[in-house]
């Protein structure tokens, strides 16, 4: 795997992220794609990643999984997006 620190500093994963922490409701992945702008499958394979991370995690609501940021990734999202306002 990449190295950790990679990820942070990659467009998609940190709007992903700071998107997450906006609404602070959980987010279906198609949507999230959306607000991002990139494919849903894109979309999926970062989110992997961030859930392998412990940054996100899914939670299945019928056919349908909704996205969560967990505390860490609560955390680093608003680090990120302190950042972003900073530049």
């Amino acid at each position: 795997m990449k190295d950790n620190f990679d990820i942070f500093f990659r467009r998609k994963p940190a709007l992903m992220l700071v998107a997450l922490r906006k609404m602070s409701k959980a987010r279906y992945g198609s949507v999230l794609a959306k607000e991002v702008d990139c494919t849903y499958s894109h979309a999926v394979k970062i989110l992997q990643t961030l859930e392998v991370l412990g940054l996100v995690s899914f939670k299945k609501k019928g056919r349908i999984k909704l996205i969560e940021l967990t505390k860490k990734g609560e955390e680093i999202s608003e680090h990120i997006d302190s950042i972003r306002r900073h530049l």
